[in-house]
């Protein structure tokens, strides 16, 4: 997800690395904190394959700025991963959502639609956090308070995904 946020907010707009972490930073918040040691070395590989460039520019004191520009092989690589994202971006909800925050880059709305699909069918799947006899375990039938409370948030938290999925699906496909 690191490399979809640095080829996404530099779709945007050339960017040094200082601010590209901090718009990671804010669209992660604090459950996936970005460090250096891995937003540089992600920096590195999208550089050795081609998908961004550096360039020095004057700072605003002594020290030179390097500058982060998406190359054309780099929208290639983004629109790719947009259309076609893994599983696990369609499954885990922050990951998702990562991918959300770039989905208007893929210029196709039934492409954008389909990646909705995809996420729909995954929430229509029941699931759950806990299971009994392989069977999940419903916010009514959980053993304590704080399970049902995770249970009972989760299960508002789909209902409003679905609902909106629904409608951007609808809205896409019109």
């Amino acid at each position: 997800m690191l490399e979809l946020s640095i080829l996404g907010f530099l779709y945007e707009e050339s960017l040094h690395g200082y601010e590209l972490k901090a718009r990671i930073q804010a669209l992660h918040g604090h459950i996936r904190p970005v460090s250096d040691g891995a937003l540089y070395p992600a920096i590195t590989r999208l550089v050795k394959t081609g998908s961004i460039e550096q360039r020095t520019e004057p700072g605003s004191g002594a020290a030179h700025r390097r500058i982060l520009s998406l190359t054309e092989a780099g929208r290639a690589d983004l629109l790719a991963r947009l259309r076609n994202p893994k599983d696990v971006e369609i499954t885990d909800g922050q990951r998702f959502f990562t991918l959300l925050a770039f989905l208007r880059h893929l210029p196709d709305p039934p492409d954008q639609a389909a990646v909705l699909r995809r996420r729909q069918a995954f929430l229509d799947t029941p699931s759950s956090f806990f299971y009994r006899d392989g069977e999940p375990v419903r916010a009514e039938a959980a053993p304590d308070l704080f399970r049902q409370g995770m249970l009972r948030i989760a299960r508002a938290t789909g209902t409003e995904e679905r609902k909106w999925l629904q409608e951007a699906i609808t809205s896409l496909e019109s």
